[in-house]
């Protein structure tokens, strides 16, 4: 079947816009496609640094005709509703067709050539692509990330005409602005596309840039016994930046090396966009770099190299001065000038945030086995840094600067890492601390984040979280998880040290439920049955997820699914009879004249299981809590199968109502079961 080529050759695309571009082109393809009832067996985008690429496979020649039939109405409606359901459809009265004396309009429409519809598409497609940023140039209207200066589009072969703003639709491109051959030159179709343009030194697709880069760059640096420091987030950017990538490796100063190597790399990364290198032989970085140049050089890029090392030395020149600097100033200055640094407008300064992050940790500690008089000094230097000359040029090494020069200023190893830590973890693939002292500091900075913004209502609504606090609330929960901290979350968030500064803030708990329930349904976990295990009022997180594993495991099998449902039944029975006035309260009979065995039963087995799970909670042992329900099972089956509630003899239909009651009390202090679906 036909094919779709497409490309829209530009000036430079910015590397960081590539890969949303297309996306978005995808997107934007597939709507529009589906929209004109064109159906394609695969559709596939590519995005470089001076074009986008979209490919169609499958593209039927047409659309296929297509017959639409619209009721109207009936044959005696007045004349009024038919002249307008006559204007609505464009057809005269003889063409209606008339059905049990109901009017209907059968309208056919021929399908139309793809070709036809392309044009349309394309010029939707361009003139309203939601780059996040654009610009206008020349006399035209058309907006564009960077000046658009050709198109391809081939249908089938052959050229589908139009033209956008001035530019013509044809079959010619270009290749790599240095290394190609400097003249446009035709394509036939994708495969004919994609191999002249390798020829002229263009990769398409940026999965092989990055290939591309990643084994030339590893050998280079395994040709001189030294091993490439792998950073996706950098291959992934330049990976943009060159359409026929060629990694050099260059020598940098040793000197340079003294440097903290985080510092070393950054610089490197940031302002070079240079790959760092390492010895595996040694511990640290090797005195080396990558550079990804975008041509290929005749001296092997001896003199790329060269000139490269020189910037590199410049910029690391830049970095050694702040290290030095901020060596002479310390903690104390710094803190003072945070004192001058306003955090938010309705929060305060930075030093009053820091007096609130201190009193909390304090608080905390003991919680987590930390020394009390530690953590407050660990959360009273952790956010000093920020005032330093090295975190003003590099924001991205807050706290890692913090831990460097505690060590350089001669406090303890605990308290310098609880500084280097304290962010973490700042995403859920980020690692957890352990140190007791670092988990006390890193709680307080998040939980006084989370409390300080929802006091002010600054709540995240839809997809909008400026402040990041839903991350804070993930790392909330999985510094608690993970070091499994036994403690309320209530009594921490509305404790002394926070609710004296902001009172207690409403909806900051059902968000942790929110937050834990997202992270568990990531890991497998239904979200009913969190609801289920918050709806009892508990909130230590480690003992709740307990619950939900134990609870989950339970609901797996047949005595679980099945008592479930025998629970929804009771609970329906009860709500019903309290809608008509209080269900009758009290101990369950037995014993009774003509009393059935399987309602007394199940009055033993609902004693015994209440005594059970009483015992089996005391202790936390949850997966006992479920073994003592699921005993429950049988006796619950059996009595409804054999025993009618709504008995006319009142007394039989009151014990049974609290029968059910007893039953449902006992099933709820293990979890609200009626949150639970199924």
């Amino acid at each position: 079947m036909p094919q779709l080529l497409l490309e829209l050759f530009s000036e430079e695309i910015p590397a960081r816009m590539q890969q949303g571009a297309a996306r978005d082109l995808e997107r934007m393809a597939a709507e529009r496609l589906k929209a004109a009832g064109l159906t394609y067996d695969a559709l596939t985008t590519f995005a470089g640094p001076r074009r986008l690429t979209l490919v169609v496979d499958g593209l039927p020649a047409a659309t296929p005709d297509r017959e639409e039939e619209l009721k109207g109405p009936k044959a005696s409606a007045p004349e009024q509703a038919l002249e307008g359901f006559l204007r609505k459809t464009g057809l005269t009265r003889e063409q209606l067709v008339e059905r049990d004396g109901v009017l209907f309009a059968v309208i056919s429409q021929k399908g139309q050539s793809t070709a036809a519809l392309i044009p349309g598409m394309v010029d939707q497609i361009v003139r309203t692509f939601p780059w996040p940023k654009s610009m206008r140039w020349g006399s035209g209207t058309l907006r564009w990330v960077r000046p658009l200066k050709r198109i391809v589009a081939l249908f089938d072969g052959a050229v589908v005409p139009f033209e956008i703003d001035g530019i013509r639709s044809g079959d010619t491109t270009e290749g790599h602005r240095f290394l190609g051959s400097g003249k446009p030159f035709a394509v036939k179709d994708f495969a004919d596309y994609r191999a002249k343009l390798e020829r002229e030194h263009v990769l398409l697709d940026v999965a092989d840039r990055k290939l591309r880069i990643l084994e030339a760059a590893q050998k280079a640096c395994a040709d001189k016994g030294l091993a490439l420091v792998d950073d996706d987030g950098l291959l992934d950017e330049v990976a943009g930046l060159a359409e026929w990538p060629t990694p050099i490796l260059g020598d940098m100063d040793p000197q340079f090396l003294d440097l903290p190597p985080e510092v070393v790399r950054l610089s490197m990364k940031v302002h070079q966009k240079y790959f760092a290198v390492r010895d595996p032989a040694k511990h640290g970085l090797a005195p080396h770099f990558v550079v990804v140049a975008n041509v290929e050089a005749s001296d092997g890029g001896k003199a790329l190299a060269a000139g490269n090392s020189r910037v590199l030395s410049a910029r690391l020149n830049d970095a050694r001065f702040f290290w030095d600097e901020d060596q002479k100033v310390g903690f104390g200055p710094w803190l003072e000038k945070l004192s001058g640094v306003t955090f938010h407008a309705r929060l305060g300064t930075l030093a009053e945030r820091i007096d609130r992050i201190a009193a909390l940790a304090r608080e905390i500690a003991p919680l987590v086995g930390a020394d009390p008089d530690q953590a407050e000094k660990a959360a009273r230097l952790a956010k000093a840094d920020l005032a330093s000359g090295m975190v003003g040029e590099f924001p991205e090494l807050q706290g890692v600067m913090g831990g460097y020069y505690a060590r350089a200023f001669g406090e303890p190893d605990a308290i310098a890492d609880a500084i280097r830590d304290h962010y973490k973890p700042q995403g859920p693939s980020d690692t957890v601390p352990t140190a007791p002292l670092t988990v006390a500091v890193s709680l307080a900075d998040k939980l006084d984040t989370l409390v300080g913004f929802f006091a002010i209502d600054e709540k995240p609504t839809g997809s909008k979280d400026p402040f990041a606090l839903r991350r804070a609330a993930l790392g909330v929960i999985r510094l608690v998880l993970e070091n499994g901290v036994r403690a309320s979350l209530g009594s921490i968030l509305f404790g002394n040290a926070i609710s004296g500064k902001f009172g207690a803030p409403n909806g900051i708990l059902p968000f942790f439920e929110d937050r834990l329930t997202v992270l568990l349904r990531d890991q497998g976990q239904r979200h009913d049955l969190v609801a289920a295990v918050f709806a009892l009022g508990d909130d230590d997180l480690v003992r709740i997820v307990r619950r939900v594993e134990a609870l989950a495991a339970f609901l797996a099998t047949d005595d679980g699914a099945n008592l479930l449902a025998g629970y929804k039944r009771a609970s329906n029975i009860l709500k019903a009879e309290e809608k008509k006035g209080a269900l009758p309260s009290g101990m369950v009979e037995t014993g009774l004249p003509n009393q059935p065995e399987e309602e007394t039963k199940l009055a033993f087995a609902a004693a015994a299981a209440a005594t059970a799970v009483d015992a089996a909670l005391e202790t936390e042992d949850f997966a006992a809590a479920m073994t003592a329900l699921a005993a429950l099972r049988a006796p619950v089956d059996a009595f409804f199968d054999k025993v009618m509630v709504n008995s006319d003899a009142a007394s039989e239909r009151e014990n049974r109502l609290k029968l059910l009651g007893q039953v449902r009390a006992v099933m709820g202090r293990v979890a609200d079961f009626g949150q639970i679906a199924g």
